[in-house]
């Protein structure tokens, strides 16, 4: 179907992207997945791209173009050639809109114009050793100190990615105990420079997907973090996170969608030069079916998701509404890819053929911002059940 969710700017980026994409990632990406990471360089280059500046105001080093969407040209570039920018996803995706949203002018100044550079890179630390989506659990603790210039951080988190390369981590803790039948009241996020003593990086953790991102285990062992490094309120970072989630399941949702579009491509190149007693696998009659109704269902998120876009810039967006885009989006990418991997045969096992990686790299997006069911549980809230 036609699209109408892009402008010609959009579309001008777009082309700028896939150009970047072919020269300065292709090229290099098995080398990537095999060290865990991208290298360092490669965030200099985004940053003088301009991709990490896009919405950060100009007085901030930023362009100040704004908008989700072009973030959202970016995730479908890079889900059309089967690649990814490593960690990076979570520098813009994530951590830019707590500094946007929360961080003070004194803050914004301190640390944008390194971020839009490429320089500083970050991450944000929520998951903890079982917690797992139950965030009111974090029991990572900041204790204020008694001349009250500096927190006291200790605990433990997991599944961070962006990990092992951040110069600064947002991580949410604990400043205070719950109050009385509300979990999710005391806690904090406090941005930590990784470089201060006590702050540990554990192991870099092995994923089946997703293997040029860098994910790790951290620590935090009596480490100083200064007052001045309190993002907004102590005490709202439930609110906060919440507030936030609504543009990371976005993301995760388009992210599905362009998964899903791109396997449909790599099957119709794949069927329709591999030949089978006689004749391309393409001309069966249950390739066709399969492909069709793949493309159908890709159609139907593909329109939930542009809705969702739309909605996101007008800030109209809600929580159940992006709840039911990504569950939608990653459930439906999650079985066309898993079809278009079936029409490759045992090719498709075949880390060579791009459809194997985009199969580990997809099964993610159904876990990670919530799994299905906390979707499924946001929902069923906003219909009073």
């Amino acid at each position: 179907m036609q699209r109408s969710v892009y402008t010609e700017d959009h579309e001008n980026f777009r082309e700028m992207i896939r150009d970047f994409i072919a020269h300065e990632v292709v090229p290099h990406y098995d080398a990537w997945e095999a060290a865990g990471h991208a290298p360092r360089e490669f965030y200099h280059k985004l940053g003088d791209l301009g991709v990490f500046g896009i919405e950060v105001p100009e007085e901030y080093g930023g362009s100040g173009v704004g908008g989700f969407k072009y973030q959202a040209v970016v995730v479908e570039e890079l889900m059309r050639a089967g690649v990814s920018f490593g960690g990076s996803g979570v520098h813009t995706g994530l951590v830019l809109p707590y500094l946007l949203e929360f961080a003070d002018d004194e803050q914004k100044k301190r640390w944008l114009p390194d971020f839009v550079s490429g320089r500083m890179m970050t991450a944000i630390a929520m998951t903890e050793p079982g917690t797992g989506s139950d965030l009111a659990g974090i029991r990572t603790t900041a204790v204020l100190s008694e001349d009250g210039t500096h927190y006291v951080l200790n605990g433990a988190k997991t599944f961070i990615t962006g990990g092992v390369l951040a110069d600064l981590m947002l991580v949410v803790c604990r400043t205070s105990p719950a109050p009385a039948g509300d979990r999710r009241g005391g806690l904090s996020i406090l941005c930590v420079d990784t470089g201060s003593e006590g702050y540990a990086v554990g192991r870099k953790l092995e994923k089946i997907g997703l293997r040029s991102s860098d994910t790790a285990e951290l620590s935090f062992t009596d480490v100083k973090v200064p007052v001045e490094n309190l993002l907004g309120e102590e005490g709202r970072a439930f609110a906060y996170l919440a507030h936030n989630l609504i543009p990371e399941r976005l993301g995760i949702a388009v992210s599905a969608v362009a998964a899903a579009a791109a396997a449909i491509d790599f099957a119709l190149a794949y069927t329709r030069d591999r030949t089978v007693f006689g004749q391309p696998v393409s001309g069966f009659q249950n390739t066709k079916f399969v492909l069709a109704e793949c493309a159908a269902e890709v159609a139907a998120a593909q329109a939930l998701c542009d809705r969702a876009l739309d909605l996101i810039e007008q800030k109209e967006l809600t929580s159940a509404d992006a709840a039911a885009t990504k569950l939608f989006c990653t459930e439906t990418a999650s079985r066309v890819v898993d079809k278009c991997l079936q029409l490759h045969g045992g090719y498709g096992y075949m880390l060579e053929y791009p459809i194997a990686r985009l199969y580990t790299d997809n099964r993610v997006f159904r876990i990670y911002g919530g799994t299905s069911e906390v979707m499924k549980t946001v929902i069923a809230k906003s219909m009073g059940l």
